[in-house]
């Protein structure tokens, strides 16, 4: 009988982080790759972004745009210094397992997963947040082409003008999606954090993950005020 239910946690930590990645990968390629995720808050708010941007064309002085760009850029700055610290934090934990399993043991009901499988939990955690950290830099740049265009692009509403404000849109439309993508991987990586106390929990919590980050995007409170993809924006101004 032990040998049994020994048998079975094993295959259960080995099966949990599949699990994990399934509900990860298949999210993305729901919102981000099957073109599933047009009814989305992002996408609302890519409308938004265009309409900000239509507006900034029309002002002589633009300071109000570049601080608009400058609140953005602090935000991602922030989530980006706090990924290289909690990559830093886990590093070190990999360098003091023994001390670290042992506070994780004292927790009810925690698993004592052997070497190998602790140090695949950190390492997991560790590839997390270097993603995130990733993305997140690359958001802050693409954030700061955005104040860049924004200097850039003329005065007025002409065709030309209206079509330089669509590519800044777009600019800004990646910088968001990468944003939104490292911070997916925060909360994965907060239900990543379960796997130290029992695997079946790690699914659940990376389960519940899914369902948050839908409701968030396509059921929220939010895109309800805002209005469906599609609904014109009071104020915008027209084509032409």
């Amino acid at each position: 009988m032990p040998i049994t239910v020994l048998a079975e946690t094993r295959l259960i930590e080995i099966a949990a982080p599949f699990v994990f990645l399934v509900c990860w990968i298949g999210y993305w390629a729901f919102a981000d790759q099957l073109q599933l995720g047009n009814r989305s808050l992002m996408r609302r708010m890519h409308e938004y972004r265009r309409a900000w941007l239509m507006q900034m064309l029309v002002r002589d002085n633009r300071i109000v745009d570049i601080q608009v760009v400058q609140v953005l850029v602090q935000n991602v700055s922030f989530f980006a210094s706090s990924a290289i610290l909690i990559v830093g934090g886990f590093v070190a934990v990999l360098g003091a397992s023994e001390q670290a399993r042992a506070i994780v043991a004292e927790i009810p009901f925690a698993e004592d997963p052997s070497s190998l499988i602790w140090d695949l939990k950190i390492l997991l955690l560790i590839v997390i947040f270097v993603y995130a950290f990733f993305k997140f830099t690359w958001s802050l740049r693409l954030f700061n082409y955005v104040a860049i265009l924004i200097g850039a692009a003329p005065a007025g509403r002409s065709p030309d003008t209206i079509a330089m404000a669509e590519q800044i849109a777009v600019v800004a439309d990646r910088a968001s999606d990468h944003f939104n993508r490292a911070m997916r991987a925060f909360y994965f990586g907060l239900a990543a954090l379960a796997w130290f106390i029992q695997s079946w929990l790690f699914i659940l919590v990376s389960v519940l993950v899914v369902v948050i980050i839908y409701r968030r995007e396509y059921r929220s409170a939010v895109l309800t005020v805002l209005g469906p993809v599609g609904r014109s924006i009071p104020g915008a101004p027209e084509e032409g």
